[in-house]
């Protein structure tokens, strides 16, 4: 039998390869992005999708394994712990970060309704194949938009208000990511190396999942908290790293849409992909919990958000508060 300490460094070594890694894959990315003439918006919901190759995989390692309290844990406890990393963190780096409105109402409309089918999926009430359907009948638009030419948004076949809406909400999201992204163009070499720093990610991310689960077992540790605070905070920290980055570099506005767009994502290929085809089990009380959570944690981001025009050092503080008063009360649930 492996011992402990053995297990404990394994997982150490594998974090650090992961997020190591993920780097990386998000830096080469963006560039090949760049080189298919990606717009900014777009560009920022492919870096997200790759700073979240670790939780995604350390997710789908667990639903193969069919421990579905891990897989759903990881996932779920990530997006509670992106919302404290991320925007709370940015608040209290920054002191202030100003966000455009449009941008708060464009995303946040999209993050509420997946929290909300998050919700549903864990809960039995829908099915994952339906929660899959539901979330993609307005992730796919929301998508397509961020990707039309503003010109060709004016053209589409809605009312002029809400085309006109819609021009101004995604002209400040790419405003806001454009200098927080804003990659050179990428070349073959690009695509080579973010193709292999997603085996480095894949491969170093089950062994972290492999050994977190075992040392868990092995100590009693429920795996709800192995998946929703241990693995979900150590897969999560890319993107709270760029979080302050960005916001050391006074571009904390950027870190909503990366924020709001890595739990869409998230949700996406680490939660109803998966689970539509390995299934999903029997709802559990904690699982709702967490999935409850990041509802509450998401509205009152946004709503802090809305209504002060941004984000402030006192709602950073305020969180980062309710995030830790979520992971203890889930510890005193699992145990």
């Amino acid at each position: 039998m492996v011992s402990d300490p053995l297990l404990g460094a394994v997982f150490v070594l594998a974090a650090a390869v992961s997020i190591g890694s993920s780097w990386v894959l998000v830096a080469r990315l963006e560039r090949v992005g760049a080189r298919l003439g990606l717009s900014e918006a777009l560009l920022g919901m492919l870096a997200a999708l790759a700073a979240d190759a670790p939780e995604i995989t350390a997710a789908v390692t667990a639903l193969i394994r069919h421990d579905q309290r891990i897989g759903a844990g990881v996932v779920i406890g990530s997006n509670v712990f992106n919302l404290a990393a991320l925007l709370g963190l940015a608040g209290v780096v920054a002191g202030r970060v100003a966000l455009h409105r449009r941008v708060i109402e464009l995303a946040g409309v999209i993050a509420l309704w997946i929290c909300a089918v998050t919700l549903t999926v864990v809960t039995g009430v829908f099915s994952p194949v339906v929660g899959l359907l539901v979330v993609l009948a307005v992730l796919a638009p929301y998508a397509v938009i961020l990707g039309v030419r503003h010109e060709r948004l004016a053209d589409l076949r809605v009312p002029s208000a809400w085309s006109n809406w819609l021009v101004a909400a995604v002209s400040e999201e790419e405003l806001e990511l454009e200098v927080a992204i804003h990659p050179d163009r990428g070349h073959a070499r690009d695509a080579v190396i973010a193709a292999a720093a997603v085996v480095v990610v894949v491969g170093a991310s089950v062994a972290m999942e492999r050994t977190a689960a075992e040392v868990g077992t092995r100590h009693a540790v429920p795996a709800i908290v192995i998946g929703a605070l241990v693995l979900a905070a150590v897969t999560s920290l890319p993107n709270a790293v760029a979080a302050v980055y960005l916001a050391a570099r006074g571009r904390g506005a950027a870190v909503l849409s990366t924020a709001l767009n890595s739990n869409m994502l998230n949700v996406l290929a680490g939660l109803l992909i998966p689970t539509t085809i390995l299934g999903l089990g029997a709802p559990s009380g904690e699982t709702t919990f967490v999935a409850a959570s990041y509802i509450a944690m998401t509205v009152l981001a946004l709503g802090c958000a809305y209504v002060s025009c941004g984000l402030r050092r006192s709602t950073g503080i305020v969180i980062i508060a309710t995030y830790l008063t979520f992971a203890g009360v889930l510890l005193a649930i699992a145990y």
